[in-house]
């Protein structure tokens, strides 16, 4: 487990992390997630020891994070910092070179990452030849290539094709599986929502939200639910007259409803239950769980 605890920073006098603290478990996808300018970059940086924190600590496993530990991290800056010129199998044989691989462990890691990744083809080529959405799968090979034993990744899907991102899907969730732990920023709230078990927001240099997936939508899931009934006598007009309800969207047998409280939503549910089956039946009834970008927007704001 990463643990990042009351990390701090400035920059000429402007904070830009204000006791920053949340922690990455191991075999868990983290997604990092705020604005432009909200912290995620600094705080990633200061995880990897690019930058150091003014105050506060980051520990792994329950100690300090040492240079070894660190060599061992999977990094991916949202900067490309790869090779223009340098052919891409090449260069992940280097990058594993460097960080001790033998020459025989580095090209078979690096060649099946390319194969993985769907760049099997371009193994060959330089990386200026690459498209962009080429350059970045490259660019997550070459944070993997070691066999990382944590991954910190800063915006790895973008530029990314729906085809490449769920092959980049696959690669880190087996990472996962493994038992590293995993961080990624991203703006692509519906992929964090798709693919992580927890999810830190942060925003004007301060954690704003955290938890897991499920507990960030029950702690805003607030009182609505949804009804939808089906038969020939299906119509949900008959809940607005409710006690304790208030419908916000009606349409023949469905209904969205804010209920003051958990009796109030169960009574709906008892007459619809109640009601002849012959004419009537209930398809579903749930409370509506807000997405992640629904939660992003009621924390930031």
């Amino acid at each position: 487990m990463i643990d990042i605890a009351g990390v701090s920073r400035s920059f000429g006098g402007r904070k830009v992390l204000d006791d920053v603290s949340f922690h990455v478990d191991s075999g868990r996808m983290t997604g990092f997630v705020g604005g432009n300018g909200a912290g995620k970059t600094t705080t990633m940086r200061i995880i990897l020891g690019v930058l150091s924190a003014d105050a506060g600590q980051v520990t792994l496993h329950g100690s300090a994070v040492t240079p070894a530990d660190r060599a061992r991290f999977g990094y991916m800056p949202e900067e490309r910092g790869l090779y223009p010129k340098m052919k891409v199998l090449e260069q992940l044989i280097y990058l594993g070179r460097l960080h001790g691989m033998s020459a025989g462990s580095a090209k078979a890691s690096a060649t099946a990452l390319i194969e993985r990744l769907g760049l099997g083809e371009r193994a060959n080529d330089t990386l200026e030849s690459l498209s962009l959405g080429n350059q970045q799968r490259a660019q997550i090979a070459a944070a993997l290539v070691h066999e990382p034993t944590a991954l910190v990744l800063d915006e790895p899907f973008s530029g990314l094709d729906p085809m490449a991102v769920e092959v980049v899907l696959g690669v880190l969730r087996d990472y996962a599986a493994q038992g590293a732990p995993v961080l990624f920023s991203s703006h692509q709230l519906d992929i964090v929502e798709r693919l992580c078990d927890d999810v830190v927001v942060i925003g004007g240099g301060r954690i704003l939200a955290q938890g897991s997936r499920e507990s960030l939508r029950a702690e805003h899931s607030g009182r609505a639910f949804e009804l939808e009934l089906a038969g020939a006598a299906a119509d949900a007009g008959w809940v607005r007259d409710q006690p304790g309800v208030t419908v916000t969207h009606l349409d023949g047998g469905f209904a969205r409803f804010d209920a003051e409280s958990d009796a109030a939503a169960q009574a709906v549910l008892v007459r619809a239950v109640g009601a002849d089956p012959a004419l009537t039946t209930v398809r579903r009834f749930a409370p509506v769980t807000p997405s992640l970008a629904q939660i992003f927007k009621e924390v930031v704001r």
